[in-house]
């Protein structure tokens, strides 16, 4: 496999940015001094993230979709843990959409 000397500079320069971004963000966040409101709100985005990259694909994926969504919820709400939601909600449409229920 021949790769392009220009697009593997490409790629690692674009890995740098993206590390320096990240590395700097959490340098910068570790040198304030945040309020008790702040701390809680910055808290929250991880979740808000996640459901705006999910709510479009549940929303058109259908009923497989909608059951995958609400098991995870009840995860969620039950545990409060958001890994233990993903992996049920992942599990629960595979396992709808293999055995051809939706």
């Amino acid at each position: 496999m021949d790769v392009d000397s220009t697009t593997l500079l490409a790629i690692v320069l674009m890995a740098l940015v993206t590390y320096a971004t990240r590395a700097g963000g959490l340098w910068l966040a570790s040198r304030l001094d945040l309020s008790e409101r702040a701390e809680i709100f910055l808290d929250q985005i991880p979740g808000a993230i996640l459901i705006s990259l999910v709510a479009p694909v549940v929303i058109t994926g259908g009923p497989a979709a909608w059951a995958a969504a609400a098991a995870a919820a009840l995860v969620a709400w039950r545990t409060g843990s958001l890994l233990g939601a993903m992996v049920v909600g992942v599990a629960c449409i595979l396992a709808l959409r293999s055995l051809g229920i939706f």
